[in-house]
């Protein structure tokens, strides 16, 4: 157990049996008051905002959290596989902890994993890859005038949309955040 005057933003705390996330944590004195923490929370599992008020001798559980990077290998029904890339151990992720940019996964990707006592509570991917079209209809000649898209087919087989000079069997870098077409690769 630690103090609140110990605890900082990014620490991950177990707070009413749940893991949370400091978001933000600011010390205050307000006047003639004691002075307190204020702690903006964010819960791991549902995403769900908390707020509390820590006073300064108040205890609190900050969570042993080892944070690594691990190999993407292939998916599992409702996980992910993942290796270790130094002692070749693999772990099940579920989908979940990855949120949206899991459709832009491809086997061999580097992706960034948090456990707590072995239980994976934070899954994220890199911030853009790079992938091939698959399909897209054929680039016709002065389209490249205008900023107008069209649909096209990544190999994860997610439909995006591209700038209409974007050729069948080309690379191209996409935000995993978002799905945007960043640039077309060399």
């Amino acid at each position: 157990m630690a103090k609140a005057s110990e605890v900082k933003s990014g620490n991950i705390l177990r707070f009413n049996g749940e893991l949370v996330s400091v978001e933000e944590y600011i010390h205050r004195t307000p006047g003639n008051l004691r002075a307190f923490y204020q702690a903006r929370m964010r819960n791991v599992k549902t995403g769900k905002l908390v707020e509390y008020r820590f006073r300064v001798d108040e205890s609190v559980e900050i969570a042993r959290v080892e944070t690594n990077d691990y190999q993407y290998l292939y998916e599992d029904g409702e996980f992910f596989v993942v290796m270790d890339n130094n002692s070749y151990e693999q772990f099940n992720i579920p989908k979940f902890l990855f949120g949206d940019s899991a459709r832009f996964l491809k086997e061999g990707m580097t992706v960034i994993i948090a456990f707590e006592s072995d239980e994976p509570i934070m899954a994220e991917a890199p911030k853009s890859v790079e992938l091939e079209i698959t399909y897209t209809e054929p680039a016709v000649k002065g389209d490249t005038s205008t900023n107008a898209l069209k649909k096209a087919t990544v190999e994860t087989g997610v439909e995006i949309m591209v700038p209409l000079f974007i050729n069948q069997g080309e690379k191209v870098r996409v935000d995993t955040q978002t799905g945007n077409y960043i640039e077309r690769v060399k």
